[in-house]
């Protein structure tokens, strides 16, 4: 049964730093473009960070220059480094395995609640 895992939430003070990861229990993990995204309150899932297979990047506007996505497909493993964390970062990440661009599905994790205040 597929899984992803997510860890490394938790509450921060504006201008801190938080690192969330992602363990995943795929088959073949290298095979799924992986992402993170995030939902506050009263808003819509939005992605936040996109790793493909071939390790090329992309970042939501609002991110660029202070998170960092990577990925270990030795050890299965996503993780989002967060720097100079914002109130406006508050939300649930949620962990993203797309397997549609080799023919399998797409997963999610349970999320991880990330909490910016002071």
């Amino acid at each position: 049964q597929v899984q992803l895992v997510e860890s490394g939430g938790g509450l921060v003070q504006p201008g801190g730093s938080l690192r969330l990861s992602c363990a995943a229990s795929v088959s073949i993990f290298s095979l799924y473009d992986m992402g993170w995204y995030r939902q506050a309150p009263g808003n819509q899932r939005e992605l936040v960070a996109f790793i493909t297979r071939g390790g090329r990047t992309n970042y939501a506007d609002s991110v660029k220059g202070r998170f960092t996505i990577s990925r270990d497909n030795a050890k299965d493993t996503v993780e989002l480094q967060m720097n100079s964390l914002e109130p406006e970062d508050t939300a649930v990440y949620y962990c993203n395995a797309d397997g549609r661009a080799t023919g399998r599905f797409t997963y999610w994790g349970q999320g991880t609640q990330v909490t910016v205040s002071s």
